[in-house]
């Protein structure tokens, strides 16, 4: 790839993804476009750059967006956060929230699903005192290729083996042919939505917690501190932000401190002005039946 070529594939994606890819990734672009170059009878990746500089290329654009975005994922990954919901989070919310009895949550970058379907498992299995509280889970990823296959909620056997326990896979999944499909009344539980993080993500309103691990590793300061500026303003004060294990919020983001006792944890800091969370008109969702 010609450097100029090089230089508006990666403008492009930092301004439509947030991705940052330097010289050393090339080969990261090789694999993933070049089946994009091969099925629209391009030359390679310089042509296809070209095909992308069209004035009417959108459709093109966004399936190069869609193929360069990281959709690494699997059922409860990694136990720490996961134990800090089970243990700490949840049960933490089921006290402050008994007058209301409704949860909000919200899956950032959900990827195929499999983060949004722990959730619900665990919130199934766990938590039988959600029964008849109203909870909404919202699962949102830039990309329209997998929040298909999240709605769908269809996985391989690779896919069922990669983190969830064989108890679960029997309870909660259908066999269909080879795969395994996750239970209506689970899935039903998610809103599945488009969004790009570097969007105006206000609209989606207030969370008690919000998850989104493993994404702000791809971005650069200036997009963290963005991104994590606008999840603070959307928690509650006793609100709660998972990031991934590789990442924080320090000498990023003012606006949000670590939850103490808890790896990965963060909340509003201290003296941070919060707006209260709204109640929300959403239809009863059973936990347990």
């Amino acid at each position: 790839m010609i450097p100029s070529n090089f230089e508006f594939m990666a403008a492009l994606l930092k301004e439509k993804s947030g991705l940052i890819i330097t010289a050393d990734k090339i080969y990261l672009l090789d694999a993933r476009l070049s089946p994009i170059a091969r099925k629209h009878n391009l030359a390679g990746l310089d042509a296809l750059v070209m095909a992308m500089r069209a004035p009417l290329a959108t459709a093109l654009v966004n399936e190069v967006v869609d193929a360069m975005t990281t959709n690494e994922t699997s059922f409860f990954r990694d136990k720490t956060p996961f134990d800090a919901l089970k243990n700490s989070l949840i049960p933490g919310l089921v006290a402050r929230r008994a007058a209301q009895r409704s949860i909000r949550i919200w899956s950032a970058a959900c990827s195929t699903g499999q983060e949004p379907y722990s959730l619900v498992m665990m919130l199934r299995d766990q938590f039988p005192a959600l029964k008849d509280w109203r909870i909404e889970i919202v699962a949102t990823d830039l990309s329209p290729t997998v929040l298909q296959r999240a709605r769908d909620g269809v996985f391989t056997p690779f896919e069922v083996q990669r983190g969830l326990p064989i108890q679960m896979l029997v309870r909660h999944f259908d066999q269909v042919e080879q795969n395994w499909q996750i239970k209506p009344d689970l899935r039903r539980m998610i809103d599945f939505r488009p969004l790009n993080l570097l969007s105006d993500i206000s609209a989606l309103g207030k969370f008690d917690i919000i998850l989104c691990r493993n994404v702000l590793i791809y971005f650069d300061q200036l997009t963290k501190g963005t991104v994590l500026s606008r999840m603070a303003r959307m928690l509650p004060a006793d609100g709660a932000l998972i990031l991934g294990g590789a990442e924080s919020v320090f000498g990023i983001c003012d606006a949000l401190g670590d939850v103490p006792g808890l790896r990965g944890v963060y909340g509003p800091a201290p003296g941070m002005k919060t707006v209260q969370r709204p109640e929300f008109q959403q239809q009863q969702v059973l936990i347990a039946s």
